[in-house]
């Protein structure tokens, strides 16, 4: 119940002041949450879902779950897609949903360069189940909170909100080489369910996200086989006054892949990032496991588990042979 109350406070002083973003380990497998400008890069449409499972051994730990189609639209240079992510809190006593579409506009510099824009925009709804709260005041040394009474903390006057949000983002890439930049919440949305009483939110803080990569040929594929590869690839986000950046290497052979990643926030080391998965025709199933590397590890919280599933066209055999045939190619291959 401790827990509870302080993961309560915890919300409340997130969303009221430095908020910060769910943000997957599996990044490459939730493109449209990273970036606006990934939208439409498969050849074909595809089909993403996402979970993540935070300090798995907390009692009301964080759960995020997210889905996204996206399409390429070929004759007009652009793609678009759709995208939806939830966040749960204390078993759902506090959730976040964020619903919105993504545009691209693919510009074409030369024979091997190309530039991505990207925007995006949706909503976001935040709701809080109060009577599932349980504070100080309403129990007791003997019985605990068995037969709770009224708490004199203040109910919020409002316990859901709904409010727009919007970012913009940027990619460049050739056949071996990719970068790019997003902005998320560019108007600062103001999801807290405080601000109605005493104006203490400023909305949510930019998210800022650089990434970047490489795709290194290993073994050439053919009909059959999608031969391998390595990306080496780094990703920085900054959120007013919270960093993370994540260095390591996504590795595909055949129909498996696997990867490594190092993460570190602010000035400590956070965790490293275990991934293994295959891929069998247009499907692709990953798992990951965040190893806790701070200070936390000490409380045993049991790690980070993330799963990801995509079904991508561009891999069904009628697909590759106009792919072949129209000469597609770039460096996207772990985001596929």
């Amino acid at each position: 119940m401790r827990l509870y109350i302080l993961l309560f406070y915890t919300i409340i002083l997130a969303t009221t002041g430095n908020a910060q973003d769910p943000l997957f380990s599996q990044f490459y497998a939730a493109p449209l949450q990273l970036n606006p400008a990934f939208a439409g890069v498969t050849y074909a449409p595809r089909v993403t879902f996402n979970y993540r499972s935070q300090w798995a051994q907390i009692e009301g730990g964080y759960r995020t779950y997210a889905a996204s189609f996206d399409q390429a639209l070929p004759s007009l240079n652009s793609g678009f897609g759709i995208m939806l992510l939830a966040d749960d809190a204390m078993n759902g006593v506090y959730k976040t949903v964020r619903l919105g579409g993504a545009y691209s506009y693919n510009l074409q510099v030369n024979d091997a360069f190309f530039i991505k824009f990207g925007v995006e925009a949706g909503m976001i709804r935040t709701s809080l189940d109060w009577e599932r709260l349980r504070f100080p005041d309403q129990g007791d040394p003997l019985n605990g909170f068995e037969d709770p009474v009224v708490s004199e903390e203040q109910r919020p006057q409002t316990l859901g909100r709904t409010v727009l949000d919007v970012g913009a983002g940027l990619l460049v890439h050739t056949r071996i080489f990719y970068g790019g930049v997003s902005v998320k919440h560019l108007n600062n949305p103001d999801e807290s369910l405080l601000s109605l009483n005493n104006n203490l939110s400023a909305g949510l803080p930019l998210r800022i996200t650089l990434q970047a990569g490489a795709e290194i040929e290993v073994k050439k594929g053919n009909n059959r086989n999608p031969g391998a590869f390595i990306s080496p690839n780094v990703l920085v986000a900054r959120q007013a006054a919270f960093t993370q950046v994540n260095v390591g290497a996504y590795a595909g052979y055949s129909r498996f892949f696997s990867g490594l990643w190092y993460r570190h926030t602010g000035s400590n080391a956070d965790a490293a990032i275990i991934l293994a998965g295959f891929r069998e025709g247009v499907l692709r199933l990953g798992y990951s496991y965040d190893l806790t590397l701070s200070r936390l590890a000490n409380a045993n919280p049991g790690g980070t588990h993330e799963i990801s599933l995509a079904i991508n066209f561009d891999d069904s055999k009628e697909i590759q042979r106009r792919r072949r045939s129209s000469k597609y190619n770039d460096c996207f291959k772990m985001f596929k």
